[in-house]
């Protein structure tokens, strides 16, 4: 409404100031969320009167609110649109093709999915002024091009659809290997990121890459009780109790494995990652895992997503079945890099 990111990140704290002022002694509202929009357009008004600016805006501003006092607001309805997730529908709304896919990726991760500066820095392999960078520009290009913040559809909503994966990838990854704080998992993270993702198959049920990214995510989740010991140290993947994997997880992801595999001809980088995890998912000991699979796959991912770590995973792995299949077993980097570390 405001058409400037900047703005609207403001107004949008301030009435969370608010709210945590004035809940806690009136109580929560009935809806919270039209109760934060409705006072965030009352800060514009007082922003816009106070610059003597935007005049137009703000008589169409003021409109909206007589309306909304007269009749209690929905904003689900008046947003017209088929995700039904407000943070996934902001995910495709900031993965605006005038932005640079890094751009996009760096702003909507801040934005959108928690994650600090320093944590998109550690993402990216990338310096954190780098990414602020990126940030800032990517606030001012917005602002600049006066980009109207709406849903996308038909073609221009495929063609942010990479962008957003990426982001849920990244988001996932903090959460299965954090890159600060004291824990070294946030589950949390990856919970969100797997909610969104499911969500995103069922509005893009003929996107492969959607499902094996799920897939992905959800055999790399199954190990979460199995990837640390009662100290908190981390346990690697071939000496994992696997008996403490979720099977119910890991049949989750063999079966959006298979709908992928099934719904494009040439699989794509999280499909065949998720294949890789899937090839540790079956064996029921470590030494029953099919190697030349795995190999195989790293192979072909390499003709995907070529990336260092990538050429070094199936470089280790080749060295693995040429050793009597004894693997040694590398980390995978984060955002970009390719697979997940093996614990």
């Amino acid at each position: 409404m405001v058409r400037d990111v900047g703005l609207a990140e403001e107004l949008a704290q301030d009435a969370l100031v608010v709210a945590l002022e004035r809940w806690p002694a009136d109580g929560v509202p009935d809806k919270p969320g039209a109760w934060l929009m409705a006072t965030a357009k009352r800060r514009a008004i007082d922003r816009f009167r106070r610059d003597r600016m935007l005049a137009r805006k703000h008589a169409e501003l003021g409109r909206e609110l007589e309306v909304e006092q007269e009749k209690p607001p929905d904003f689900e309805t008046a947003l017209d649109d088929d995700i039904g997730d407000d943070v996934l529908r902001l995910m495709f709304t900031a993965c605006h093709p005038v932005l640079s896919t890094g751009a996009r990726v760096a702003l909507t991760l801040r934005m959108l999915g928690g994650l600090t500066t320093d944590e998109i820095a550690r993402a990216f392999l990338v310096a954190e002024s780098t990414v602020a960078q990126r940030i800032v520009r990517a606030k001012r290009t917005l602002s600049a091009a006066r980009v109207a913040f709406e849903v996308p559809r038909g073609d221009d909503r495929a063609g942010r659809l990479s962008s957003v994966l990426e982001v849920l990838y990244l988001i996932f990854n903090e959460g299965y290997a954090a890159t600060a704080g004291d824990d070294w998992m946030r589950p949390q993270l990856c919970e969100e990121a797997m909610r969104l993702g499911r969500i995103l198959a069922g509005l893009a049920p003929g996107e492969g890459e959607v499902h094996g990214l799920v897939a992905l995510m959800e055999i790399q989740a199954s190990r979460f009780g199995a990837r640390t010991d009662p100290s908190g140290e981390a346990i690697l993947l071939l000496e994992q109790d696997r008996s403490r994997w979720d099977r119910l997880l890991i049949r989750r992801a063999r079966a959006g494995l298979e709908r992928a595999e099934a719904i494009d001809g040439q699989r794509g980088p999280y499909t065949l990652q998720a294949a890789i995890a899937a090839c540790h998912a079956r064996a029921a000991t470590a030494d029953a895992t099919d190697w030349v699979k795995i190999a195989a796959l790293y192979e072909a991912l390499a003709q995907v997503m070529p990336s260092p770590v990538v050429e070094l995973n199936r470089a280790v792995r080749y060295l693995s079945i040429n050793r009597a299949g004894v693997n040694v077993g590398v980390c995978g980097g984060k955002a970009g890099g390719g697979v997940r570390c093996p614990a």
